[in-house]
């Protein structure tokens, strides 16, 4: 059976810029997932989830050996952070933007994932 989630829920994210450029860094959860998160997560998607925050080109580099999908960005931060007007200029926000995207996951990868959670929360006593 199929559920809908947030990308929060199958992988971490991390955003930065480089001058209107803004890059994000989706790490999934697991090897499983990332090969899901494959499938799902595309340039055509990408755009239409941002909308009009980015103007130019969406591009994706699966980097494997990372279960990490590289997620480029171009016009996508009003110029840069040196010119830009936006509230974010440097793109930093756009990595968590990203985990509120919603997508339809089997119940099996949803749990893989809370396994993955459980054991980061053992590992480093966190909440």
């Amino acid at each position: 059976m199929m559920k809908k989630v947030k990308l929060t829920e199958l992988a971490f994210a991390r955003s930065g810029d480089k001058g209107d450029v803004s890059n994000i860094g989706l790490m999934a959860k697991s090897k499983n997932i990332y090969n899901y998160l494959l499938t799902v997560i595309t340039p055509e998607r990408l755009k239409e989830y941002f909308g009009g925050m980015v103007k130019g080109q969406v591009e994706l580099y699966p980097v494997p050996h990372l279960d990490s999908i590289e997620i480029i960005l171009r016009q996508a931060l009003g110029g840069g952070a040196t010119c830009s007007l936006r509230f974010d200029q440097t793109g930093k926000s756009m990595g968590p933007v990203l985990l509120g995207m919603q997508v339809l996951v089997s119940e099996e990868l949803l749990e893989e994932a809370k396994a993955v959670d459980e054991s980061i929360k053992k590992q480093y006593g966190v909440c």
